[in-house]
């Protein structure tokens, strides 16, 4: 099979897959539920193999709809693209099983819709990680944005429905606005919008041009939760939590940080960053991103808004490395986009166990619940140090590479935002662990409070969706089917931490050795 047979494959699989569970799903829940897993596994079979074929050097090319020279809708592979493909199709895997325990033992209504969306979303992901030029991205851009939108407002009630609106507008407004326009631009200076390595606005646009043109892309990709377009994000917060995994973790947030990496190289290039000073501006405003949702992460009670906030901060992580245009900055910027997704899927699947399982939504609710959850807390725990940044697990590295972009550019402040915010990220989720573990349980206190729309509960019906039980009376885990999904993306926190320079290898074909 050739590989653009697989990058059709690629699309294909979720697309129609999401169909066909759409039309079974009204029949059985069960037979949706096993496409879906047969139709993740299959996207990762192809992303896998098509991975292996760009690690050989092979960059293989799809165009399906040529409309004007330079203008197209088309794919390459590379291995930024295929970085992110990767982690898309993989923890859909994963995120597919924890769904079924938490819509089912949640009793959610409109599952089909919601498992169909979702293989939208999935689609359109591997579309901006395939895209071959800035087109295509931006097509497949607004339909991640368009299927995501019913999985924000999936509960139907009125705050569901505002968030939405801020969704939908934000994200809706900022690639209008701001991309397309750049996107146009772009064309017209150059007559291209194909992916260039080194960028194709480089030599060929007057440094003012390049200057508005960048501000215009890296505001117009709002799905990187740039202030002030980072209202949509904790908003969004109003959904169910495989909702929130998938908007942190899987496809929103990481397919809007992903095309600003994929931006700032192939449509401008580091050098032409650089020499031209163009992102330096917006390397402040990233990091005033980082500290400012740090603070505010601290002040919530709420433990999804909380990890709301502190996704808003590491996406800036991603956006600093990139404004900081060196080859070792940009590859922290890729790197952090891969630990920082399985940190925080981790993150938030445990608060999802901890809503469902416990009935908990506010952290000063969950005093001494670590006990009773010792397996959940525990998955919390190493993902906020991988978070923090804290070896053994993945998330050193990458902010390891970014300090050293910060100290090649002679930026020392960048590196005191970065050290202050690692404090800061103990700072706002540590206490979740220590009041776990460590504060006492309330005796009145059963079922927590809070607006979360995540608060409503039912008995679950299928031992495979109830607590898991010990043999110390109190200790209740989190249904089987939501506990493994935890432990396995807690697993890769981990081992990211030594193969962290396989994947680094990986990109030294975009970003140099």
């Amino acid at each position: 099979m050739t590989a653009e047979t697989l990058i059709l494959l690629a699309l294909a699989i979720p697309f129609f897959g999401a169909f066909l569970l759409l039309f079974s799903g009204p029949a059985s829940a069960n037979v949706r539920d096993g496409l879906t897993v047969i139709t993740a596994a299959l996207l990762f079979c192809v992303v896998w193999k098509l991975i292996g074929i760009v690690d050989t050097g092979a960059r293989p090319s799809l165009t399906l709809v040529q409309m004007l020279p330079g203008l197209s809708i088309s794919f390459m592979l590379e291995p930024l693209g295929m970085i992110f493909a990767g982690i898309a199709s993989f923890l859909w895997i994963l995120t597919s099983f924890y769904a079924f325990g938490y819509m089912r033992a949640h009793h959610e209504e409109n599952q089909t819709r919601f498992f169909f969306c979702f293989a939208i979303a999935i689609m359109a992901s591997i579309g901006i990680a395939f895209s071959g030029n800035m087109l295509t991205l931006f097509v497949f851009y607004e339909i991640l944005t368009i299927s995501t939108f019913p999985l924000v407002t999936h509960s139907g009630t009125d705050e569901a429905r505002r968030a939405g609106r801020v969704y939908l507008g934000i994200l809706i407004s900022t690639s209008i606005l701001f991309l397309l326009t750049a996107t146009i631009w772009t064309y017209v200076e150059v007559g291209t919008l194909d992916f260039k390595q080194g960028g194709i606005l480089a030599g060929n646009a007057p440094e003012g041009i390049i200057a508005v043109l960048f501000g215009l892309y890296i505001f117009g990709i709002g799905k990187a939760a740039l202030m002030p377009f980072h209202r949509w994000l904790p908003a969004a917060m109003v959904a169910p939590t495989p909702v929130s995994a998938l908007l942190h973790a899987v496809a929103v947030v990481k397919a809007g940080v992903f095309s600003v990496v994929k931006v700032s190289v192939f449509i401008f290039g580091l050098d032409t960053l650089s020499n031209t000073g163009a992102s330096t501006w917006l390397a402040y405003v990233a990091a005033m991103t980082i500290l400012l949702s740090s603070l505010v992460a601290m002040r919530k009670d709420n433990l999804k808004a909380r990890l709301a906030y502190s996704t808003i901060s590491q996406l800036s992580y991603v956006v600093l490395g990139a404004m900081l245009a060196t080859n070792t900055g940009a590859l922290g910027s890729t790197l952090h986009i891969v630990m920082h997704a399985f940190g925080k899927i981790t993150l938030f699947f445990c608060a999802g166990a901890i809503i469902v399982f416990a009935h908990k939504t506010e952290i000063s609710d969950m005093r001494g619940l670590g006990r009773k959850m010792p397996v959940t807390f525990f998955c919390f725990f190493i993902a906020s140090l991988s978070i923090i940044g804290l070896p053994p697990l993945g998330g050193m590295w990458s902010k390891w590479y970014l300090a050293l972009a910060a100290a090649e550019t002679d930026q020392v402040i960048f590196i005191a935002v970065l050290m202050i915010s690692s404090l800061l990220n103990i700072a706002y989720l540590m206490p979740v662990v220590l009041y776990g573990y460590f504060g006492k349980e309330n005796p009145d206190d059963h079922h927590g409070h809070g607006h979360d729309e995540d608060a409503h509960h039912a008995p679950p019906a299928h031992p495979l969706l109830r607590h898991m039980t010990f043999g110390r009376a109190g200790v209740a885990e989190a249904s089987i089917i939501c506990l493994i999904p935890i432990m396995l993306t807690t697993l890769g926190c981990i081992a990211l931490f030594f193969y962290a320079d396989r994947i680094r290898i990986f990109l030294t074909p975009v970003f140099g050795g």
